[in-house]
């Protein structure tokens, strides 16, 4: 299934002594996607195997997909982009996959349509957003 992260509300190139803050979706370990800090939106585009079983629960997998059964999530990483277009880490921001109404994932399955979050990526305090990611901060929808 296709999944589309939408992120909002970035919070700029500079971050404590990161001067040329970008925001990317980990993929395995790599950063792919790298979006400037200081953008207008940021927005990802993935596709996830979606694995159902007879019991109708939902569980996802894919080289973006990190976390163990019943725990899956994605990562949003922060880091500070060197001259060399280096990519150094400072924070990451976790997607929960598992806290996605089932229904939902099913319903994006069935019509053939993308599982979309919306990601404020600005926290409370002006900074990157980073930790687990809870309503009212992401939003899914089909």
């Amino acid at each position: 299934m296709r999944v589309r992260i939408e992120g909002q509300r970035l919070p700029g190139r500079v971050f404590c002594e990161c001067r040329n803050v970008h925001v990317a979706l980990q993929v395995r370990q790599s950063p792919e996607g790298l979006t400037p800090g200081d953008a207008a939106s940021a927005a990802w585009d993935l596709d996830v195997a979606l694995v159902v079983t007879d019991e109708g629960s939902v569980d996802f997998r894919g080289p973006a997909v990190h976390g163990k059964r019943g725990e899956r999530f994605l990562y949003l990483t922060w880091g500070d982009v060197g001259d060399d277009g280096s990519f150094e880490m400072f924070r990451r921001a976790k997607l929960m996959l598992d806290r996605v109404d089932p229904e939902l994932v099913l319903d994006a399955d069935r019509q053939d349509l993308p599982l979309v979050a919306r990601v404020e990526l600005t926290d409370g305090r002006g900074g990157p957003r980073c930790a687990r990611v809870d309503p009212p901060a992401i939003a899914w929808s089909v």
